[in-house]
């Protein structure tokens, strides 16, 4: 049966109501779609939508009937608003991966390109849960976006394989490429240190990770393999920097109009969760060097990365995934870096491990260097006190003398 064409008050015809769908969201969340899960309504029954929804950049709540769940693996701001109906669960890739196939999910709405001349439409800068799910669920509904890029790796799906679908020209979803500041630099500079020809990078989004990749151009024969990359990939992969071939494997662009408008560029590879998070593949590396933030760093070397001031702000992502990687890779290494200090040098980032906010993100095995504007922590083969020591070096001087009061006390009781 051919795919049926629909208007935005028809989800309800094609969906059936109760169950698990799987949505698009990152930089494909669909207006439509959103727009048609709002006209269904309460002809949903119990159904809930689950996606990649990032803070800051996703924001319905799929809240278009009254009985319509949400199950997050991140916390954002307008989903923390609706607690009541969001089921938030604190799981990293590869877990939800697993979960999505306990759970069987009934229904998939996608954003996806028009198809090309084999009718195979690209999920384009968001290849991530869907093309893993797509085939067991028994519904398929497109959002046909000619503002879609075609990106190489995953086939896509088949136009012919569509329940239905709608039609519509709209931007994706996107962060400005920021400009670096002085401590950004500083960070990317000590951190860039570690990078060395023929390394494979996994990095995420921000005005660190965009520096460090810059900072890198001249290595030669480096790779990428990471989740989620901005516009410094994009500036890398043409920086004559990288091996050849399909030398950058992502699975979710986030960025300016410039990135998606780059994603054609023979380097990247758009692949799964299923090939980005499983630690077997991107811990073949020979040197996989992790980068990865976070908001607080104990003194023992764990790290924090989902609690701030105003509470759940997003959730363990992919970084424990990548952690496990780098333990796999014969010269992996293991890096967090973040500023020393935050509320314009009032707030230690650097901190007491009485004083950390919320659950440990990643363990103190996790971690093999820190790194702020004031240097590198290389917490590799150090005991106890040596990992204070050095992490209490780079923190922001104003703080050090009352973190090794502090850390005079923990050690009085190890």
């Amino acid at each position: 049966m051919a795919p049926r064409a629909l208007k935005v008050d028809e989800l309800a015809s094609v969906l059936p109501p109760g169950g698990l769908t799987l949505v698009s969201a990152s930089p494909a969340e669909s207006d439509l779609l959103v727009e048609m899960v709002a006209q269904a309504g309460d002809a949903l029954g119990d159904m809930t939508f689950s996606g990649i929804f990032v803070p800051g950049l996703n924001k319905p709540t799929y809240s278009g009937g009254s009985q319509t769940r949400v199950l997050s693996f991140f916390q954002t701001p307008q989903l923390r608003a609706e607690a009541h109906r969001v089921d938030f669960i604190p799981v990293h890739y590869a877990a939800g991966q697993a979960l999505y196939r306990s759970l069987k999910p009934r229904a998939v709405l996608a954003m996806v390109s028009p198809p090309d001349e084999n009718g195979m439409c690209s999920f384009g800068a968001e290849t991530a849960w869907i093309p893993d799910n797509w085939r067991n669920a028994a519904v398929r509904v497109a959002h046909i976006n000619p503002a879609m890029p075609r990106t190489a790796g995953d086939p896509g799906i088949p136009f012919a394989e569509l329940t239905g679908y709608i039609e519509g020209e709209q931007p994706l979803k996107g962060m400005p490429d920021g400009a670096a500041d002085p401590v950004s630099e500083a960070i990317a500079r000590h951190a860039a240190a570690f990078i060395e020809d023929g390394a494979t990078i996994q990095t995420g989004l921000g005005k660190v990770p965009d520096c460090i990749l810059d900072m890198v151009q001249d290595r030669r024969n480096l790779r990428i393999h990471t989740g989620l990359i901005g516009d410094g990939a994009l500036r890398l992969v043409r920086s004559g920097a990288m091996a050849p071939g399909k030398s950058a494997l992502v699975g979710v662009a986030i960025g300016s109009p410039a990135l998606y408008a780059g994603l054609d560029d023979p380097h990247f590879d758009f692949r799964p969760i299923s090939v980005t998070h499983d630690p077997r593949v991107s811990g073949a590396a020979e040197q996989l060097i992790t980068v990865n933030g976070a908001l607080e760093v104990d003194l023992f070397g764990q790290t924090y990365a989902e609690v701030g001031p105003k509470g759940a702000m997003s959730g363990p992502g992919g970084a424990s995934d990548f952690t496990t990687a780098a333990r796999l890779s014969p010269r992996g290494i293991r890096m967090i870096c973040l500023p020393a200090d935050a509320g314009k040098g009032a707030i230690t980032r650097i901190i007491d491990p009485a004083q950390a906010k919320g659950p440990v993100s990643l363990g103190r095995l996790d971690t093999d260097i820190v790194v702020t504007e004031h240097g590198a922590a290389d917490l590799r083969g150090k005991g106890h006190n040596a990992r204070a020591e050095a992490l209490i070096a780079i923190a922001a001087p104003a703080f050090r003398d009352a973190l090794a009061a502090a850390w005079s006390r923990i050690a009085d009781g190890l």
